[in-house]
């Protein structure tokens, strides 16, 4: 590669002038020095692209200046060259992160194509870089699917992405909905564009019709002044309803007004607005099931769903389990200052022995948490204690593991209760649907437990 900086180091002298002659007639701004003192004051006041070492120097090897180097200039390319008997520590060395090495007598042709190609990795890798950081700039988003099943999902974005129509994308809750939903604006023509997401079920009913279509000056309390809504605010770009089948009924009309006339109409105002939006929908709930029970409009649904798009759980593409984990061990050891390499087979074991009912969302929580706690440079099987893996395979282990226990039916019944409560943050309506029973029900068997534990209690301070 013309233009780039390599410095040899070797105690001969002559070796390393005739090296260093060689390479500045490929073209490379090519140095030599005889020892690795002189070697560090050189990467000190011109730091190298490139450094090609001799192993054995007098009281610092080749090795041990790699060391030294990597200390403030982790990604300088190294290039190691040995004697015939040294194989041992030369393999030691590439472990170390020692790009390549060279035995003697040194091929010199071999030489300057190993420099070339490393160069050139190294400079792809640094324009990858720079992608993703204008990627992160424009609020991006990578979404790791090296599965069958992702792979289906990314080609139904890259497909779906430049035309107009509304999506509609479905999955458990903690899939990635989002991330799928930022990646269809982004490839759109939409782009430059706002982006702006809405979750439904996270504002209050009574606020949502205004949050969404706007208001008059007066038209509701506190409304001191008009207010554009966020379909207004997406005009030119796209709008996320995150949730959507957690819209009221009596506002689904005014939604379905959005998507067949593309105009909305503020609260207490009489004036038809025309905006100009794509709409993209998430929901983790199933909306045809809605349908039947006269929860959700029948005529908005079929506006919704003209492109679907359903993300498997984590558990149906287990394949992206091991990917994913890398990612996120890479991202939450830079963010937490600490240096994690890799994940061993047996933590490898450990996270594909989940069936992570909690998907991506919760596989991200607990490398993170790994992270932060882990004491050594690899996560092991035992950093992932915490994971719940499926013992004997499924349902049919957990059941076989609980029935091994003491605990009685009604016991079992209230540990499952209250933890479907947290993992839903106290949402009853919610939990419910999540337990596959009704709010009033599960509003019922909650009573029978918080009066349960008041007796409890009662009987403890007696």
């Amino acid at each position: 590669m013309l233009e780039s900086r390599v410095l040899v180091v070797d105690d001969d002298v002559n070796q390393a002038e005739s090296l260093r002659r060689v390479l500045a007639l490929e073209g490379f701004q090519a140095t030599s020095v005889s020892t690795p003192r002189e070697a560090l004051d050189e990467v000190a006041m011109r730091r190298p692209d490139a450094i090609v070492s001799d192993l054995r120097m007098g009281d610092m090897t080749g090795l041990d200046l790699y060391r030294e180097v990597k200390k403030k200039h982790p990604d300088m390319l190294f290039i190691l060259i040995t004697g015939f008997g040294t194989m041992e520590t030369a393999v030691a060395a590439m472990r170390a992160g020692v790009h390549d090495f060279l035995t003697k007598p040194i091929d010199t042709d071999e030489l300057v194509i190993k420099l070339k190609k490393a160069l050139d990795y190294r400079e792809l890798a640094h324009e990858n870089v720079i992608l993703k950081e204008r990627i992160a700039r424009l609020g991006g988003v990578s979404i790791i699917g090296v599965s069958e099943p992702m792979k289906d999902v990314l080609a139904q974005v890259d497909q779906v992405a430049d035309s107009a129509a509304t999506v509609l994308v479905q999955g458990e809750s903690g899939t990635g909905k989002e991330m799928i939903a930022r990646a269809i604006h982004l490839k759109s023509r939409r782009t430059e564009g706002p982006y702006v997401k809405v979750n439904c079920a996270a504002i209050p009913e009574n606020l949502l019709e205004s949050e969404l279509f706007g208001h008059e000056e007066g038209s509701v309390t506190g409304a001191v002044a008009r207010r554009i809504g966020k379909f207004e605010a997406a005009d030119g770009g796209s709008i996320f309803l995150d949730e959507v089948g957690e819209i009221p009924l009596h506002l689904q009309p005014k939604l379905l007004r959005v998507l067949q006339e593309r105009e909305i109409e503020r609260v207490g105002g009489n004036e038809a607005i025309a905006v100009d939006v794509r709409v993209i929908a998430a929901t983790n709930r199933d909306l045809k099931k809605m349908v039947e029970a006269g929860e959700f409009r029948n005529d908005l649904y079929y506006r919704l769903e003209v492109i679907p798009i359903r993300l498997p759980p984590l558990r149906d593409r287990m394949d992206d389990v091991l990917p994913l984990a890398r990612h996120f061990l890479a991202r939450y050891s830079e963010r937490n200052g600490r240096d994690i390499k890799d994940i061993s087979e047996s933590g490898m074991a450990r996270l594909m022995s989940s069936s992570w009912p909690g998907n991506v969302r919760e596989l991200e929580n607990s490398i993170e948490r790994a992270v932060v706690l882990a004491r050594g440079e690899v996560l092991e099987a035992e950093d992932f204690a915490f994971v719940a893996g499926d013992a004997e395979g499924g349902v049919e282990g957990i059941v076989a593991q609980l029935l091994g226990t003491d605990l009685s039916l009604d016991e079992l019944e209230r540990r499952i209760i209250l933890m479907a409560l947290e993992r839903c943050e106290d949402n009853v309506s919610q939990t419910a649907r999540k337990l596959g029973m009704t709010r009033r029900s599960l509003q019922y068997r909650l009573e029978k437990i918080r009066s349960g534990q008041a007796e409890g209690g009662d009987e403890e301070e007696e």
